[in-house]
């Protein structure tokens, strides 16, 4: 076991390592930012000695090996466009981004895992249908489509809901989110429960046809006993890497719905950055994204030991 996390930890560095080269040598393709930092009366001369104080006069590798060793020490640079230290913004923006990702997450679980669960127990039945159904829209119906429409409707129309923007409500000291993140959270939530609505029935039916569910039920256990005991722990096994890895991709992946929805978080930071072609700003976002993103997997290759004692790493 500790020779195996050993293992995955060494890969999981390597891999933070190449997705941030990958991303420092695709920023650098899409242009000299200091064209976008001077005014267009600039002489070459000015241009020039703003390049080379930034650092983007020396070889790609050289800026590369400066960048990992500011990462190291938790220094990313500052962003051109906000003049403030990049990690700080980052920090400043990844608790809205967390709090979206939550409320999506449990959204996507209490819709996919309950349909699921109803589904692959009633074969053929109407919540079978159901289950069937939401993991067919929930991976072909387009995010930011789902975004416009649901702004359109119930913000715009009925009025129930903003239409932009983060609001919160003071309870017992804490500040909870308001009714401001139910449609970007459920607009996010949908692929993740659709995915789980369809691997939650896959994994109830698998598990319905085994032999100590037969034998469970010719002892006369309870159905409640069969499904808590025996079903929904077994089937619970396959969707923990789902929940991991949607997790990570609700945490990464809000790009589209942050912007969509003026909601101030990583994702619409990120989409700025990209816009403005802020480096420090990128690679930052781009090193705490890797890091949550590889960390979120490696905690879901432990959690799958505590829930099936069977399962050794070797």
């Amino acid at each position: 076991m500790t020779k195996y996390l050993l293992s995955r930890l060494a890969y999981s560095i390597a891999l933070l390592f190449g997705v941030l080269f990958i991303v420092f040598i695709l920023l650098h393709l899409t242009g000299d930012p200091v064209s976008l930092m001077v005014s267009r009366q600039a002489s070459p001369e000015e241009i020039e000695n703003l390049r080379q104080e930034l650092g983007f006069n020396r070889p790609l590798l050289v800026q590369f090996g400066d960048f990992i060793s500011g990462a190291l020490k938790g220094d990313f640079g500052s962003s051109f466009r906000y003049r403030q230290p990049a990690m700080e913004l980052v920090m400043q923006r990844i608790p809205a981004t967390i709090e979206l990702a939550s409320v999506a997450l449990l959204m996507a679980v209490f819709m996919g895992v309950t349909i699921g669960i109803l589904g692959g127990s009633n074969p053929n039945s109407l919540m079978d249908s159901m289950a069937r159904g939401l993991g067919l829209l929930g991976q072909t119906i387009p995010t930011f489509w789902l975004g416009l429409i649901l702004i359109l409707v119930f913000a715009l129309n009925l009025g129930w809901f903003p239409t932009y923007g983060r609001n919160t409500f003071v309870f017992l000291g804490l500040h909870l989110p308001d009714k401001s993140i139910i449609l970007p959270a459920f607009a996010l939530s949908l692929f993740t429960a659709g995915q789980l609505a369809r691997f939650t029935r896959s994994a109830v039916m698998e598990v319905l046809n085994e032999d100590y569910v037969t034998t469970a039920r010719s002892k006369g256990l309870s159905k409640y006993r069969i499904y808590t005991k025996y079903i929904l722990k077994n089937a619970a096994i396959p969707l923990i890497s789902i929940i991991g890895v949607q997790f990570s991709y609700l945490l990464s992946g809000s790009i589209y719905i942050e912007t969509i929805f003026a909601w101030p978080g990583l994702g619409n930071l990120l989409a700025e950055a990209v816009g403005t072609r802020d480096f420090f700003l990128v690679q930052a976002t781009a090193f705490f994204t890797s890091f949550v993103v590889i960390a979120l997997h490696l905690l879901t290759d432990l959690i799958y030991v505590l829930v099936d004692p069977r399962i050794r790493y070797k």
